[in-house]
């Protein structure tokens, strides 16, 4: 091999594509990687023996922890069994048919069937195909739009990128593309007006929600899509009333809800969706990351009966339904899925979130609150954010170029701990896994304290 790359290092920046990274900078050599090696409960450590509590749990995802033996050998177990078999023409296996009934029983909401993928992405990409399909079965070719939010994200593709409301996943992309469109950020301390009640601007978004609807047509639109906590957008739980109050809308529409749950299903809430957490009635559920915690990729589309018996009038019409991916419904990653939800529901890690998070959201609290560079400590379950924030009414945004944000994710790394700068704003967030303890989470603060009092000490 060339000299050049006879380094893993180096064999990483010549031939491997990474996303969401400065592509000329990383090539460059000009920002660190870093070869992750292993992991134990909340910890991961690299090649070169530097471990890290990891408080956002890859990327909200690995909700049992690191290293759990379980899952790795109900994987091999299924490997040696039926590593694959595809899911086309009313082919199945064991471990999907198992994995469907305790999902629908689960969630309730008069959920009906699930279909699978392996990405959040590519269940979204799903659900609006079902969307559409769902609108001509019933004669309503012009119903197709679909809204979303701003700072909303929904995936990376070309239309679930669309529905993503955040600017870098727009940039040079050409997106969104048409037919999708998007409502106000449900973020009460950064957009409320003077005077507005957490309620009164619920009301006012789900106002602004209705004039959009009506200025494109009613007839036009066919479902609006949100998370019941915005993740990537800054990880902002909705204000009080907000869920009433849209959902009040789009009834009054005839407007199909899909919520997206890829980042709060499973637990992470404090309860086992975020839609029962927020009294959320939808009529498709996106899941992933927290359905396998990541062991093996793994998605779904849970599909209410309201919208699956339209789809079953229209195969008796119109044929099989044409949609597929290769890899729906593989075995291999149902038996990840069945053994990570046995560790959720066995040791109870939903009802650790709500408890073990209600302790993480007060010591977030007790120590940011009051803190000169702290504008807002907001979370619900296990999922928390620290937004920057500067001026006498703790609203005022520092200077991009200041960069505070990746400051802060930067010193905190420094200190031992992974927590993730969020775009668009100068944000700290967390979401460690549902196995976390108090002491550990007391550890997260501490990390924390240290990493933005340096920061504040550098401006």
């Amino acid at each position: 091999m060339d000299n050049r790359i006879n380094d893993i290092s180096a064999i990483d920046r010549e031939f491997v594509f990474h996303p969401s990274t400065h592509l000329a900078q990383f090539e460059r050599g000009e920002i660190p990687n870093r070869i992750m090696s292993g992991g134990s409960g909340v910890y991961v450590r690299d090649r070169d023996g530097l471990e890290s509590l990891d408080a956002f749990a890859g990327l909200y995802c690995v909700n049992i922890g690191y290293g759990r033996t379980e899952v790795a050998d109900a994987i091999y177990a299924q490997a040696q069994k039926l590593a694959y078999y595809h899911a086309y023409v009313g082919h199945s296996n064991e471990q999907v048919i198992n994995l469907s009934e305790r999902i629908i029983r689960s969630a309730g909401m008069n959920m009906s069937k699930v279909y699978y993928g392996l990405s959040g992405s590519d269940a979204n990409e799903t659900n609006l195909k079902i969307v559409r399909y769902y609108n001509n079965v019933l004669g309503r070719p012009e119903k197709k739009k679909v809204i979303s939010r701003h700072r909303a994200y929904h995936g990376s593709g070309l239309m679930t990128g669309s529905l993503t409301g955040l600017q870098a996943f727009h940039n040079a992309f050409d997106l969104p593309m048409e037919g999708i469109l998007h409502t106000a950020c449900p973020h009460y301390w950064r957009y409320a007006q003077a005077g507005e009640t957490e309620l009164d601007f619920s009301q006012r978004l789900a106002d602004e929600l209705e004039a959009l609807i009506l200025a494109q047509g009613p007839e036009t639109i066919a479902a609006f899509i949100g998370e019941p906590v915005l993740g990537t957008g800054g990880i902002v739980p909705p204000p009080e009333g907000y869920w009433t109050a849209i959902q009040a809308v789009l009834r009054k529409y005839d407007i199909l809800l899909i919520a997206d749950e890829v980042v709060t299903a499973f637990g992470r809430t404090g309860q086992y969706f975020g839609s029962h957490t927020y009294g959320i009635e939808p009529d498709i559920i996106t899941i992933a990351k927290g359905l396998t915690s990541a062991y093996l990729p793994l998605s779904g589309s849970i599909i209410g009966k309201k919208v699956w018996d339209v789809l079953v009038e229209g195969n008796d019409r119109l044929g099989p339904f044409g949609h597929g991916w290769t890899y729906s419904s593989h075995p291999v990653c149902a038996a990840a899925a069945n053994a990570n939800l046995d560790i959720v529901d066995g040791e109870d890690l939903t009802g650790n979130a709500a408890r073990t998070g209600a302790y993480f959201q007060r010591r977030l609290r007790e120590t940011f609150t009051d803190h000169p560079l702290v504008g807002e400590v907001r979370g619900v379950g296990l999922m928390a954010a620290l937004e920057f924030a500067t001026g006498k009414d703790r609203r005022d945004s520092f200077d991009p170029n200041l960069k505070i944000g990746p400051r802060v994710s930067a010193a905190a790394l420094e200190h031992g701990m992974i927590a993730r700068a969020m775009p668009q704003g100068d944000i700290l967030g967390f979401a460690p896994p549902l196995v976390i303890t108090e002491a550990e989470v007391d550890r997260i603060v501490e990390m924390t304290l240290a990493a933005v009092n340096h920061v504040t000490e550098t401006l």
